[in-house]
């Protein structure tokens, strides 16, 4: 009983100690970070390279060209997730429809789950039609497990995701929130 006791101590005191971004963010690759700045602060990506290794390339290839930048948040549902990644997503008659191109095979796989801070790629009906487009959880749906392409999470900046304006941009959506800068942490001398 003494055990159990000290174990709920120790998760609660652990759980009441403030979040510590410079200890978890010193342990993160720079390479397979990404800095995702909106305008309420910045979110930090952790990519998982070893789980779906094309869509982080491609994703790190886009962020390289600028292709991100300034572009919005086009579909944004409350209590599920946050899209973007679309060039034309500001435009209400093709909003969800572009991309930059070159599709990528699906790499589905177990490991990961659509919990909240999950990133993952959309797409189409075609499983091996993710592009460009992106999307960020804002609760737990485990029915996209298996579906959708999982390659990173939120560590960091949360709280600011949680800010994005609600709404479709195809069903009217005004002054949508968007990614003012979107970088590799290793491309980033501060």
């Amino acid at each position: 009983m003494k055990i159990i006791f000290k174990a709920f101590i120790a998760f609660i005191f652990i759980s009441l100690t403030p979040y510590s971004v410079s200890a978890q963010q010193s342990d993160l690759d720079p390479e397979n970070t990404l800095y995702l700045d909106l305008i309420d602060g910045r979110v930090v990506i952790k990519m998982y390279p070893e789980y779906a290794p094309k869509h982080v390339a491609r994703i790190k290839e886009l962020v390289r060209q600028g292709f991100y930048d300034g572009i919005v948040f086009h579909r944004v549902i409350d209590g599920f997730m946050a899209q973007t990644g679309d060039p034309d997503g500001a435009n209400p008659e093709l909003s969800g429809t572009g991309g930059s191109g070159q599709n990528i095979d699906a790499e589905f796989h177990t490991e990961l789950s659509h919990f909240k801070g999950v990133v993952s790629m959309a797409r189409s009906s075609d499983p091996n039609s993710a592009d460009s487009q992106f999307f960020i959880m804002f609760g737990y749906r485990p029915s996209l497990d298996g579906q959708y392409t999982v390659w990173g999470e939120v560590v960091s900046g949360m709280r600011y995701v949680d800010n994005i304006k609600r709404g479709l941009v195809s069903e009217g959506l005004t002054d949508p929130s968007k990614i003012i800068k979107m970088q590799v942490a290793a491309d980033v001398k501060e």
